[in-house]
């Protein structure tokens, strides 16, 4: 009915712009789509509200003009993914594996020991059938050299642009979700690797580590007494250099080998003297090896702190390193050339990030190997600039001094790696066993079915939008029905079909048919009046239904000859409607004329009065109305305390004027409020209702203790006077009171209060353990991060979202319902008894909500909420902060309630988080001076190291 009344008001509208006599049909219609207009054409800026005519911005604007053929899907190219011509293969991050992905291209660039790796016997060889491998068969490498073969094969000849070494770290026994030291890591990488490579026979293969990494020297102490020399011979893999107060990597060198004085509690015992002399001892370099690792101590140990921290200081070093001075015995070749940087990128030694600059020894280019992106360095130079400029860790830090040519500095390099300089060039093939190529070619062989897999997906993808956009251009210009044939189609639907990124379902228009099956007069608003031509081919298409036409055919038919004109002012008796804005007086000429048109119109002279049935009706609903605000306004004026909130008496400090209180429930206050607030839109409450305090046994549920703190936000206390008045104006199932009794006989007095009912221990701890079980065990509830900027501590601000004020919207103030409350009128006639019958369940499950509500938390700045359950662990916690606040799991330190959260292993429950729990987070960032930085090492969790990992097993 409401199309065509809306048609009839608009030809009535153009009807008072012409003489009567000239009202027609086309006139009719002319109005009509003069009204429609401004939607037709598109000139509304956005989506009329309620208007199911208006068509515009309700998602056309994506499909209009040319379309990139890209927004069609949401697959990445998969050629990205393939490794580019004369590129390395980069390696994926697994969380926090940065530091193992360095030194494995480092140790990948190392053709001696590649080549080495790859002599290695394997079991891959149960794994070939003839001439391949088995293809249903998938390899898995027994040891850590079949790991590293297989790794170092991958990075030779991998199609991919990055491999994964997941692998590899597991078989280490790695947490993938720990920073750990790099250059521990490498140290006792490669004693595992000596020792596991010590059991070949092959000489080349056991011997590698040794002659690549392995130098001597020696720790010479000469007494100053009689000039004997002591000895003791050591191996070293790697040089431990400190930089704390030197800028020059020669400096740091040269500290390394300087002579010690041995004086004083300090002296040494020499055997030849027999008794403690003074004597100097220092460090003699015997021989080198042929990649020299030194290790710039940046991570010291902070006495004061009882923690590491980084040295962000600079240290300037060469190109071209001369050892010579240095070693013992001159006249050898001890020129070597710079092949590796390994930088640590952030100011703070619990965190950053680690990526390796090398160089290339067979092009001698430079590279940046920064996990899965690996960049290639312009001119062949190393370039260590960009690096340099992140983690800035104060504004008084020292200036980055000028580097010559052939030298560099840095303030975040860890480890330098040095190259023994030949005259031999490099062996520029390292060949990848037969074994391990077949490994690797299957490797790409589904990596190339993946890609095609991939391009199929996005072709599909592409064809798929390319038809839907010229399906749109086609239909969304004869979507508007104008004055012919229409159907109504949900708005959400049409925004769903123009929306392309979700698939287009079936019509659903269940939702807004009236109980006739027909459409709901106050669905209009969600509906869109669309042609007849467009609404046939989307349910040949798509399907659905049930389809919402403004008529059938043959009823048009029926229509034309003989319209039902002027029905839509009948009322349900079939008399005249009482609403004298659904209709209006014309002249006799103008209905003479309509009358042409709609010759079996009901006629209602202008003398015919409004229908009485109607009119009793309507006069009932307003006496109603008028009882309701007489009623508010009566319990309002009875009750005027406590329905302004005023006044309102505290257990916590008894007030001195009264020895008794009474209590009713918390719901049955704001229930009341919201009736007197709009009497006309709600019922009155007929019953207090105070069945819900007390247990199945007729016993108070809450002690006067809990009444006090978390129990308050249920209850409402009520006066002696108030008590009398809620008695004369509501019906009371329960009478609850609080009564204070002074102990005379007791020195000094004593103050007691007395419930009645009394409590019922045993239902009081059935709900206090159903609540500790509910925090235990609780799913998909929210708790809250909150990260803490500069040290400052912020206390969680909890709102009691019962108490509400007066100003607050209905929808703020709804309560939640018991379970199985499904009356609105619940609290009406007979409520009390209603209440009397609820069981102990529903009431155990009323009381949870309301508790619920009264711990919920509101947000402040820097909060973020998120969705957790009791029995995920705090590692997984860890990753869903990670995504919220973009902070790795190894740079966040987490506490509540001042309990620092360290296990990550343990779950929220058995942590003590619980719904509405506000954790605060402090992460691992720049930090304006080391003297700030004690606040934060007292967070940090202890190391451990690799303790527990397969590099302590040998």
């Amino acid at each position: 009915m409401a199309p065509r009344l809306q048609l009839e008001k608009a030809a009535w509208r153009w009807a008072e712009t012409v003489r009567p006599e000239e009202v027609s049909q086309e006139h009719i219609e002319t109005a009509y789509r003069i009204w429609l207009e401004p939607c037709i054409r598109g000139v509304c800026r956005r989506n009329c509200k309620g208007n199911p005519n208006c068509l515009v911005g309700i998602g056309e604007h994506i499909w209009l003009g040319e379309i990139d053929e890209n927004s069609f899907h949401n697959i990445d190219d998969p050629n990205c993914e393939r490794r580019k011509k004369n590129s390395f293969v980069g390696l994926t991050n697994l969380g926090a594996t940065c530091y193992v992905n360095t030194f494995l291209q480092v140790w990948f660039l190392n053709l001696e020991l590649r080549q080495a790796l790859y002599l290695c016997p394997s079991t891959c060889s149960d794994y070939m059938m003839g001439d391949g491998i088995h293809e249903e068969k998938d390899y898995e490498p027994q040891t850590i050299c079949e790991h590293l073969q297989y790794l170092f094969a991958l990075l030779q000849n991998s199609n991919r642009r990055y491999i994964d070494p997941s692998g590899f770290v597991k078989a280490l026994g790695l947490d993938t979700g720990q920073q750990q030291d790099a250059q521990e890591f490498s140290k006792l990488f490669m004693s595992l690797l000596e020792d596991t490579l010590s059991k070949q026979k092959n000489p080349d293969v056991r011997n590698i580590v040794q002659q690549q990494f392995c130098g001597e020297y020696a720790y010479v102490t000469v007494c100053n007494q009689c000039g004997r020399e002591s000895k003791l011979l050591s191996k070293f893999y790697e040089l431990e250099l400190n930089i704390q107060g030197h800028k020059q990597l020669t400096d740091c060198i040269s500290e390394f080998l300087k002579e010690e004085k041995l004086e004083g509690d300090n002296r040494y015992f020499c055997e030849n003297c027999q008794s403690k002399q003074n004597a100097t001892r220092k460090i003699r370099l015997l021989s080198l090896p042929c990649t020299l690792n030194l290790q710039l101590m940046r991570f010291v140990f902070d006495r004061q702190t009882g923690h590491k921290k980084k040295l962000n200081t600079y240290i300037g070093f060469s190109e071209i390193l001369d050892m010579e001075p240095y070693v013992e015995h001159k006249g050898g070749s001890y020129v070597y050339e710079l092949s590796a940087v390994l930088i640590h990128r952030g100011v703070s030694a619990y965190s950053g990030h680690y990526i390796a600059h090398v160089k290339d020894p067979q092009s001698g280019e430079w590279y940046k190997f920064n996990d899965e992106d690996i960049e290639k360095m312009e001119g062949k130079k190393l370039q260590l600039g960009i690096e340099e400029d992140l983690a800035e860790p104060s504004k008084s830090q020292t200036r980055k001094p000028k580097c010559g040519k052939g030298t560099h500095c840095s303030r975040n390099a860890y480890m330098l790696v040095y190259r023994l300089q030949t005259q031999e060039k490099p062996n520029t093939t390292v060949q990848v066993p037969a074994f391990l190529q077949a490994l690797v070619d299957r490797d790409n062989s589904k990596f190339e079915e993946w890609c095609i897999e991939m391009a199929e997906m996005r072709k599909q993808s592409v064809d798929k939008g390319k038809a839907k956009h010229e399906e749109v251009k086609e239909l969304y210009q004869r979507l508007p029905a104008g004055a012919e044939p229409y159907e109504f189609v949900s708005l959400e639907w049409l925004q769903k079909w123009l929306d392309e990124s979700t698939p287009t379902k079936p019509i659903d228009n269940h939702a807004c048919l009236c109980s006739h099956d027909k459409l709901h007069p106050d669905k209009i608003s969600i509906m869109k009046r669309i042609s007849e031509y467009a609404a046939d081919i989307f349910y040949s298409r798509y399907g659905g239904g049930p389809r919402l036409t403004d008529e059938s055919k043959e009823e048009r038919k029926e229509e034309e000859e003989e319209l039902n004109f002027n029905e839509d002012i009948l009322c349900p008796h079939g008399e005249l409607c009482i609403s004298e804005n659904e209709r209006r007086l014309v002249s006799k000429e103008a209905w003479s004329k309509l009358q042409q048109y709609f010759p079996k119109a009901p006629e209602f002279p202008s003398y015919k009065e409004c229908c009485s049935q109607c009119k009793i009706l309507e006069r009932e609903g307003e006496e109603n109305e008028a009882l309701h605000k007489m009623i508010a306004n009566e319990q309002k004026t009875s009750l005027p305390n406590l329905f302004q909130d005023k006044n309102r008496p505290c257990l916590s400090n008894w007030p001195e004027d009264t020895d008794v209180l009474y209590i009713v429930s918390q719901f049955f206050v704001e229930e009341w409020r919201k009736f007197v607030r709009k009497p006309t839109r709600c019922s009155p409450v007929s019953s207090v209702g105070n069945s819900a305090l007390l247990c199945p046994h007729g016993g108070l549920m809450f002690t006067f203790a809990s009444m006090t703190k978390e129990d308050s936000k249920l209850i409402a206390l009520i006066w002696p006077s108030e008590w009398q008045m809620i008695q004369k104006l509501f019906v009371v199932d329960h009478i609850i009171k609080i009564t204070r009794i002074e102990v005379e006989d007791v020195n000094p007095s004593e103050t007691q209060y007395i419930s009645e009912p009394k409590l019922c221990p045993e239902c009081r701890e059935g709900l206090l353990c159903q609540q500790q079980r509910d925090l235990r065990e609780y799913t998909q509830a929210t708790i809250y991060v909150h990260k803490v900027v500069d040290n400052k501590k912020v206390m969680k601000d909890s709102v009691p979202e019962l108490n509400v004020s007066s100003s607050e919207t209905e929808e703020d103030k709804e309560e939640a319902k018991p379970d199985g409350e499904k009356d609105p009128d619940f609290n009406q006639s007979n409520g009390g008894t209603k209440r009397q019958k609820i069981s102990h369940q529903n009431y155990i499950a009323y009381q949870k909500q309301v508790i619920r509500r009264s711990m919920r938390h509101r947000k402040v700045r820097g909060e973020k909420a998120l969705l957790v359950s009791a029995n995920q662990t705090l590692k997984e916690l860890k990753i869903q902060i990670m995504h919220a606040f973009s902070v790795a799991p190894f740079d966040q330190n987490l506490s509540i309630d001042g309990k620092i959260l360290s296990d990550d292993c343990a779950t929220l429950g058995t942590l003590g988080v619980i719904p509405e729990s506000v954790i605060l987070l402090k992460a691992d960032e720049p930090i304006a001076d080391y003297a700030a930085m004690d606040d934060v090492m007292q967070v940090c969790m202890p190391e451990e190291g690799f303790k527990g990992t397969g590099l302590l097993g040998h």
